[in-house]
């Protein structure tokens, strides 16, 4: 790949396409409102194993002005990731209109404000 091609594009070569993403999409609108994420997280939940990269590059490829609430995945030390474009605050920003709050240290707290996802049983087999 290119340097210069976006890691972020869905490809169906690689595995990672639209489907996938969709899936990524599906699980970070079950997040709700004054809740967070980890990227890690969002990627067990959508059934990506340890592919919290993946999820990343997934909410990268989201166009400006999307109704997915992406700003409520952060990383596992409970920060806002920073951005290639430089705008970590309107992440911020948008948590905080949410009631999610942050310490000294800008982390917030997983016991207060993760999203603990009501995951089904599996059935067992008989």
């Amino acid at each position: 790949m290119p340097r210069s091609a976006s890691k972020a594009r869905p490809t169906r070569a690689s595995g990672r396409g639209a489907s996938t993403y969709a899936r990524v999409y599906a699980v970070v609108r079950r997040v709700p409102r004054g809740r967070v994420a980890t990227y890690g997280q969002v990627a067990r939940v959508a059934g990506l194993g340890d592919h919290a990269r993946l999820v990343g590059y997934a909410l990268a490829a989201l166009p400006r002005g999307t109704t997915v609430p992406w700003h409520r995945v952060i990383n596992a030390r409970g920060t806002v990731s920073r951005r290639r474009s430089g705008d970590s605050l309107s992440q911020r920003v948008a948590l905080e209109r949410e009631g999610v709050r942050f310490d000294a240290r800008d982390r917030t707290s997983f016991v207060t404000y993760g999203w603990r996802p009501h995951v089904p049983a599996r059935r067992r087999a008989k």
